[in-house]
């Protein structure tokens, strides 16, 4: 085991709660869905129990609706805003009893995760008897997606903020914002005393953030409500390339369990219908990639980001359209003074590669991006994804983002955000061992 790996070990320890996982002390205090998800993996590799403890704790806070909130606040604490408290999940008449949340979620990671465990595992079927006490959770959670959050029913689902994205402040999202005029609101921030203000979203952009809460909360979360009346409505890539993937998993695990044909069916029936839809809809020609699609304004938004190359891990496109992707993904993304991928088109005036989801590289996204790009195997740019991402690691530790640009790594540190952050820690033990 190398030292780096041992030092991952370290970090997902450290940051173990009892049942649970945060993605790093101070500035994420609580369990992010996503999140989770992702550290389950890199746990599995070294500690089975808590990887299923991880998965277990997650799925225990879902909704009556199948519903699994963005973040499940365990703990009470002021370090983070906006709390529970702000959310005020007990508004939905399903929500959970026992734990506090948010009324969003966020890309439904569960079902390829529990793939992957599986593959991990050195005990296949103690971790397929795991699996078989969980998965239907994971089902209710997918049919919940297509039966409150697909109001076309074509197949894609709708994200109604931009925290549910995952790639929070994404510059896609500007062309929003610029249809929204919300009040300015009075709080205090929490994230600016723990980094970098210039690391994180502007106060303006909280607005944002705040008033589409805001909107859900009067309506109570309904989910029709909500696609009648929220000024954000999107149907994102990169979210639903995940639940695609995710279906993909839940089918191969209900045929290794056996019996279940209802729900594998079901499941082929979403896919067959979203597949078509995303490379109908969500391709765009002229870019070249896939983009997000604003429900809201009928519209899409035509911009480049590491979303658009997300859906090559679910395996959309097909080996023509695949090739043209990476071909752009390189000639744009992946210069000599570049490491790949930066989260948004470095060619766009919109890159920011010090601020959040505007232009740093994202383990997580490069992750994905290494298995999808293997699958169609285009191995040595796999090998590229993978030495740079263990190299912004080595130079400057598990940071939550890393500046794309080269010359930066070598005048200091390149890693912004949170530091110590499990998902960098728990996949890059994986991207090692693959």
């Amino acid at each position: 085991m190398t030292s780096l790996e041992k030092k991952a070990i370290e970090v997902l320890n450290k940051n173990w709660k009892d049942n649970f996982s945060i993605p790093c002390a101070n500035l994420y205090p609580f369990q992010w869905f996503w999140d989770s998800g992702l550290i389950a993996i890199g746990l599995a590799h070294f500690d089975m129990p808590k990887a299923e403890k991880e998965i277990v704790t997650l799925l225990d806070a879902q909704w009556g609706n199948g519903f699994i909130p963005h973040i499940i606040f365990h703990t009470e604490t002021d370090s983070y805003f906006p709390g529970a408290d702000f959310h005020h999940s007990s508004l939905h008449p399903q929500a959970s009893q026992k734990y506090r949340s948010t009324g969003m979620t966020q890309p439904p990671v569960t079902g390829f995760v529990l793939e992957e465990m599986y593959r991990i595992s050195t005990d296949k079927k103690a971790t397929l008897n795991f699996i078989k006490t969980v998965i239907d959770k994971v089902y209710f959670n997918h049919k919940y997606f297509y039966h409150n959050r697909d109001p076309k029913d074509e197949g894609l689902v709708y994200i109604y903020h931009n925290w549910e994205s995952g790639t929070d402040n994404s510059p896609m999202w500007d062309d929003v914002w610029k249809t929204m005029n919300p009040p300015e609101y009075t709080f205090e921030r929490r994230d600016t005393t723990h980094v970098d203000a210039s690391e994180r979203p502007s106060k303006r952009e909280y607005d944002h953030y705040l008033h589409i809460i805001e909107i859900a909360k009067e309506h109570k979360y309904n989910d029709a409500k909500i696609a009648e009346l929220s000024p954000f409505l999107v149907q994102d890539p990169l979210f639903n390339a995940i639940l695609i993937k995710s279906n993909k998993s839940l089918i191969k695990l209900y045929e290794l369990i056996g019996g279940h044909s209802d729900k594998i069916s079901q499941l082929q029936d979403w896919q067959n219908k979203a597949i078509t839809s995303f490379n109908a809809k969500l391709f765009d020609e002229e870019v070249g990639a896939y983009v997000h699609y604003d429900l809201r304004n009928e519209k899409p938004l035509r911009y480049l980001s590491s979303s658009s190359f997300s859906p090559l891990f679910a395996g959309i496109p097909d080996t023509e359209r695949a090739e043209a992707m990476i071909q752009i993904m390189l000639n744009k993304f992946g210069g000599d003074h570049q490491y790949l991928c930066a989260s948004f088109d470095p060619t766009s005036d919109r890159f920011n590669p010090k601020k959040y989801w505007r232009g740093p590289v994202w383990v997580n996204l490069n992750w994905m991006l290494y298995h999808g790009v293997s699958e169609y195997g285009y191995n040595d740019i796999a090998e590229r994804i993978k030495k740079d991402t263990i190299e912004i690691i080595e130079k400057n530790g598990f940071y939550e983002y890393f500046d794309s640009r080269k010359e930066i790594h070598e005048k200091g540190k390149a890693g912004y955000g949170g530091n110590d952050f499990s998902w960098s820690a728990a996949l890059l033990i994986d991207l090692i061992s693959s």
